[in-house]
């Protein structure tokens, strides 16, 4: 039903790794699945979004999910609902017309004209949900519960980088920490060359009991937030660390803290924004 939460499913399902495609005629199923792949064995999902914006070629949804079993493709259809009350506070809300109204109909009248419609694909459904009392993360948790094979902390992409404040605060950081009050290898001659990557620089910098003492509160901390991202549905997180140049103190403790997050079970990404400046520098 349209204002049922397709918008949120889509997201959902990119960002579960699915190649999503809207309002997309049935009668192209098969075909877009060969594009994108789907019976090639590597692994690759699809998820379709097919509603009464097609209108006469919406009926054509049956046979095009017949088709995708008749080539071995496997499929599941899910139907979104919501009270047609439901459905017209958020319309009323978002001050929006039903899509498929015609000229002169009311979006009450659109609507129950919409459910008559689908009433034959409700039925067919493998999966039902009634969004009506649920807000877009529930929606988001129900549909990561049915598809995804992750566990709910791994859902969360947590990309962790370094970076030197001489080279300008990060954007795009949601927690960033300034580690500039640490003991610094530059200061020592044999490690100026060196980097945050390099076991002297490392053992340095994490060895160092102010270090120590630091990083056991950096990882309570995040052991009290990250949960609570996860619990709100965050798709992506980013973690900045920064020091005076982004070559060693940073780069170490932007590691430990990958290594530490990535035992706790988050799905990690690691890099290191300015280290190719300061090594060139």
């Amino acid at each position: 039903m349209s204002g049922a939460g397709r918008t949120e499913a889509m997201h959902t399902f990119e960002d579960l790794g699915y190649y999503v495609i809207d309002n997309l005629p049935p009668s192209m199923l098969l075909q877009l699945a060969r594009i994108v792949g789907i019976d090639t064995g590597v692994g690759r999902h699809l998820a379709v979004v097919c509603d009464l914006r097609s209108q006469g070629l919406f009926d054509e949804l049956k046979d095009g999910i017949q088709e995708l079993h008749d080539h071995e493709i496997s499929t599941k259809l899910i139907f979104l609902d919501a009270s047609d009350e439901v459905l017209r506070r958020r319309y009323a809300l978002s001050r929006r017309r039903n899509p498929i109204a015609m000229e002169g109909e009311s979006n009450v009248e659109a609507i129950a004209r919409e459910r008559h419609q689908l009433e034959n694909v409700r039925h067919g459904a493998d999966v039902t949900i009634d969004t009506s009392s649920l807000r877009p993360i529930e929606l988001r948790r129900r549909l990561q519960g049915i598809f995804s094979e992750l566990e709910e902390q791994q859902l969360m992409d947590v990309r962790v980088f370094s970076f030197g404040f001489k080279y300008g605060m990060p954007q795009e950081a949601d927690l960033m920490i300034d580690v500039r009050f640490l003991p610094n290898p530059y200061w020592d001659p044999q490690m100026r060359a060196l980097t945050g990557e390099d076991e002297k620089v490392r053992d340095f910098v994490l060895g160092h009991a102010q270090t120590k003492a630091f990083f056991s509160a950096w990882t309570h901390l995040l052991d009290a937030v990250m949960p609570g991202y996860v619990a709100e549905g965050k798709s992506s997180l980013s973690i900045a660390i920064g020091c005076s140049g982004g070559q060693h103190r940073s780069v170490a403790l932007a590691a430990a803290t990958a290594r530490y997050l990535e035992d706790e079970g988050y799905r990690v990404s690691l890099f290191h924004r300015d280290l190719p400046r300061a090594q060139r520098g």
